[in-house]
């Protein structure tokens, strides 16, 4: 179910958001509901490579699935 936000923008970036809509026959809230699922993919990227930093640095360690499995009480 779609939930209604407000956001402010720039003027120009609306400006641009409309000629795009426009040119596409789209509407603006299209628009920028595909921006925020392009944009979804570059934070799961980010998040990736945050993670592989903290495994690096020692911050983090990983558990292999065998324990994981075992502590869960799950036999394979």
């Amino acid at each position: 179910m779609k939930q209604a936000i407000n956001i402010r923008l720039e003027k120009d970036v609306l400006e641009t958001l409309d000629e795009y809509a426009a040119e596409l026959d789209k509407t603006r809230t299209s628009l920028i509901e595909k921006a925020i699922e392009l944009y979804f993919d570059k934070l799961d990227e980010m998040v990736a490579d945050k993670r592989i930093d903290n495994l690096k640095s020692g911050e983090s360690t990983l558990v292999p699935l065998e324990e994981v499995y075992k502590k869960a009480g799950i036999d394979v």
